[in-house]
């Protein structure tokens, strides 16, 4: 393997530069069409001959490390140079799975632990295991659910993809473990607090009515944002909704109080709620779950968890919870299981009595 600046003499006395690039029995020429050196008639021609050669030579010391990256899985120093975040954002803008929107979430969350922890600006070549492993225990401490694990996994997949493309010596993610549990749980609205929530005011009634709604369809935001009127069929009480994220279509039965959070039906291409942006969604419900004086952290997703700790709870097997909720195995299921165990127990404190 080699990599050799040569020059070729012009007939108007100017040269031009290329790259000689021997690479596994085959020999190629990269012609430097934009460095080409003139024929030197004063100083400035000179210095920007001279100029051009240096960039030809830096070149030319680049393409001779790409080669040996791949042949001999070497990092270029440019690549252990690349800033992480910077690498990670031009990585998602052209993923194209369904996941997209769960790697952007990533990297806001890397972005928060490296401001917390001084490290903006970190590049690969200063990621190490303990880094990683200090990232995990910021999700740990930052999500709910099983979102610690889930953020922690995509992370990891984005690490291989960077290591795959060379820009690290070694994948210094793959020896740390995704860690299960000590993640905070999610909070469960019960019956009796979402009609606590019905009775109380709000600045926006269309966050009201659209998280009611999701509390007894179990639809996720991006569901209920991108709901039409063409999803439902008020005639026989159903909706049919495919799922953004599983990309699963599912039929959802609508109860009494669903058929009046709709009101009257309109164009079936017009969307059925009128919603701000996420972030404006979940600070109104933020100020109007705090009016109804329900000291509990929720979330829009919380409406989600909800609606299935609300089916078990009252009765619903598994397989129907499984079913409305549009997952594609029942483990998703049962963690709604634990949590509909959980109210019982609780219930049960309402009956002691002093002795």
């Amino acid at each position: 393997m080699s990599v050799i600046l040569r020059k070729r003499k012009n007939s108007d006395g100017s040269t031009t530069l290329m790259l000689d690039i021997y690479h596994k029995g085959v020999r190629k020429y990269e012609f430097l069409k934009e460095l080409k050196l003139s024929k030197a008639a004063n100083p400035n021609d000179r210095q920007k001959n001279k100029e051009n050669l240096e960039l030809a030579n830096k070149i030319a010391v680049k393409r001779a490390q790409e080669l040996a990256a791949n042949d001999y899985s070497i990092v270029a120093d440019t690549g252990m140079k690349t800033i992480m975040v910077e690498w990670m954002q031009s990585f998602i803008d052209t993923y194209k799975k369904k996941d997209k929107r769960n790697l952007q979430g990533v990297l806001n969350r890397f972005k928060s632990f490296l401001i917390e922890d001084k490290k903006q600006g970190l590049t690969f070549r200063g990621l190490t295991e303990l880094v990683i492993s200090d990232f995990q225990d910021y999700l740990r401490e930052h999500s709910f659910g099983e979102g610690a694990s889930s953020y922690f996994s995509r992370f990891k997949k984005m690490v291989k993809q960077a290591y795959r493309q060379k820009l690290l010596l070694n994948n210094p993610a793959a020896e740390v473990k995704t860690v299960q549990g000590n993640s905070k749980k999610k909070d469960t609205l019960t019956l009796s607090e979402i009609q606590a929530l019905a009775g109380t005011a709000t600045e926006s009634k269309e966050v009201k009515r659209a998280f009611l709604f999701s509390c007894v369809t179990g639809l996720r935001w991006i569901d209920i944002v991108n709901l039409k009127w063409g999803n439902i069929n008020t005639e026989n009480s159903y909706m049919n909704v495919e799922q953004s994220k599983t990309e699963r279509e599912i039929r959802v039965n609508l109860n009494s109080t669903a058929i009046k959070l709709l009101g009257n039906p309109e164009d079936p291409k017009t969307k059925v709620f009128c919603l701000p942006t996420a972030n404006g969604a979940n600070k109104s419900l933020k100020a109007w779950v705090k009016r109804a004086k329900i000291n509990k952290k929720i979330t829009w997703h919380n409406a989600r968890h909800s609606f299935g700790t609300n089916l078990i709870y009252h009765g619903a097997d598994v397989t129907t919870a499984s079913s409305l909720l549009g997952h594609s195995t029942l483990k998703h299921t049962h963690r709604y299981v634990k949590a509909a165990d959980e109210l019982k127990e609780r219930a049960t404190d309402k009956l002691n009595i002093e002795l």
